[in-house]
Formats: structure tokens, C-alpha cells, sequence
């Protein structure tokens, strides 16, 4: 289990993991911005303290990564 793990970051690493590396970058940074917006807002409008803002924030973005590289292929 050890040894595809590191296989696949050492793919990954090398740009090789992906048929479109472009796509999976673009995918991350739509997955980072939505957190970090959802952490702001829970911060600002909801007036949670930064502990519970970012665990919700987390939560948030943690499931919308399936959605996020749903359509992503392999090589």
C-alpha cells in the first residue's frame, strides 16, 4: 500500500499522474478558493470564531473534491 502511495505522488510530482496536469491544477485552485471563501464568510457573517469557521471550512471544501475531479483522467 506504502509503495503505490509514493508511487503515485512520485507521478504526480513528475507531471505524469494526469492526461491534462493544466485541468488538475485549475480543478485545486476552484477547490481552494471555495474553502477559503467559505472561511471568510463563516468568519465574517456568521461571526464563527476561526477554530469552528474552519472547520466548517474544511468540511466544505473536503466534499466538494469528488465533484471537483470527477471528470479527471489517469494515464
Amino acid at each position: 500500500m506504502f509503495e503505490m502511495v509514493k508511487a503515485s505522488i512520485v507521478l504526480f510530482l513528475r507531471g505524469r499522474l494526469f492526461q491534462n496536469p493544466n485541468e488538475v491544477m485549475r480543478q485545486l485552485a476552484i477547490g481552494i478558493a471555495l474553502t477559503l471563501v467559505v472561511f471568510l464568510l463563516a468568519l465574517k457573517l456568521a461571526g464563527l470564531a476561526p477554530v469552528i469557521a474552519a472547520a466548517v471550512a474544511s468540511f466544505v471544501g473536503g466534499a466538494a473534491q469528488p465533484a471537483l475531479f470527477r471528470n479527471l483522467k489517469f494515464r
